[in-house]
């Protein structure tokens, strides 16, 4: 697989979309990270993570739904930064995402933050994904 993070995001999207409850990936430290990001800002309800007898482990995501209609809390995942064409960003060109509505997941020398968080630090990085 060339594209882990791509990989995880796919997974979440078809998972949304089938109306999943739990969600099974195969974990790795970004994908941890991302998920720790994602619970933080309300986008997935709850996440665990699973060591196996296996090295790599799983991380048991359960996904947000609106009570009354019935729709996820994630509307759109996008990838930005591919193993093709990496997308760094400095601290006052950071991305906003639906004027300040979505999330951009950026990676960072102080690790996985939002773009609001890294505003504040004053950090750039890779932006690895635009979530709303």
């Amino acid at each position: 697989m060339t594209d882990p993070i791509a990989d995880y995001l796919t997974r979440l999207r078809n998972a949304l979309k089938a109306g999943h409850r739990v969600l099974d990936i195969p974990a790795s430290n970004i994908k941890k990270e991302i998920t720790k990001v994602l619970h933080e800002k309300g986008y997935i309800l709850n996440y665990k993570f699973e060591a196996e007898k296996n090295y790599q482990g799983n991380i048991k995501i359960a996904l947000k739904y609106n009570l009354e209609t019935k729709k996820p809390a994630i509307f759109h995942l996008e990838r930005v930064s591919k193993p093709g064409l990496r997308k760094y960003v400095k601290a006052d060109t950071m991305p906003r995402v639906l004027n300040g509505l979505g999330v951009a997941i950026i990676s960072t020398s102080k690790g996985v933050i939002t773009d609001k968080e890294a505003r504040d630090m004053n950090v750039g990085g890779e932006v690895l994904c635009y979530v709303y």
